[in-house]
């Protein structure tokens, strides 16, 4: 034991700050869990405790990944609303409405504010479906996305398909009277719809990833 800390406890501050090095943001319990060889996520929770008792780490409860080393500033973290799920596959309803309401988010995740690029209009969504693997967002991934009616030619952005009362996640190409919703999957044919059928609600502007 070196400094007041179980061995336990030293590797799990080590593996917070070379996460939040390596990636930008903090862990999750569960990548502390699968990180540090723990045996469930109770025990890397009651070692948290621990180790905010001792003054060596704060965390936001309210906030997934709201965990922080101290001596880096809160104030560099800003939570955002997980809004719901979002198909990055064949398009799945996404709940209640075809506007998503960011204030009604029962789940918040905690990212650097760098990440935001200092953008307004902020939200998360996690992905469901691999037909996006070639632009390194997978099954299982967050998406940041800017609350957005227009994109470029291009961009990955979450669409609204109005006929279909369903969301997917694609690179968005308008072609004169049509617009092509192209996965980033070399096994998956792109998907064509009207111009009016399409509500573009925003762009990707930032993946983040879960460890298994």
């Amino acid at each position: 034991m070196v400094g007041g800390l179980s061995e336990k406890q030293q590797r799990i501050l080590a593996f917070i700050r070379r996460f939040l090095e390596d990636n930008g943001y903090p862990p999750s319990i569960r990548d502390i869990q699968a990180g540090c060889a723990v045996s469930s996520t109770s025990v890397v929770d009651y070692n948290l405790k621990l180790l905010e008792k001792k003054g060596l780490l704060h965390r936001k409860r309210e906030v997934s990944r709201g965990i922080g080393l101290v001596g880096s500033p809160a104030a560099v973290y800003l939570p955002i609303p997980i809004i719901g799920r979002i198909a990055a596959g064949k398009p799945i309803p996404v709940p209640e409405s075809d506007v998503w309401d960011s204030t009604a988010a029962a789940e918040t995740i905690a990212v650097p504010r760098d990440l935001t690029r200092g953008l307004d209009g902020v939200y998360a969504l996690r992905v469901k479906g691999k037909s996006m693997v070639d632009a390194l967002i997978d099954d299982g991934d967050i998406v940041l996305l800017q609350h957005v009616s227009v994109v470029e030619n291009g961009e990955t952005a979450a669409v609204w398909l109005r006929a279909e009362k369903e969301a997917t996640l694609k690179r968005v190409y308008v072609e004169g009277e049509r617009v092509r919703l192209q996965p980033a999957n070399s096994q998956m044919p792109p998907f064509y719809t009207t111009v009016d059928n399409v509500a573009i609600q925003g762009r990707v502007i930032a993946v983040l990833r879960q460890l298994a």
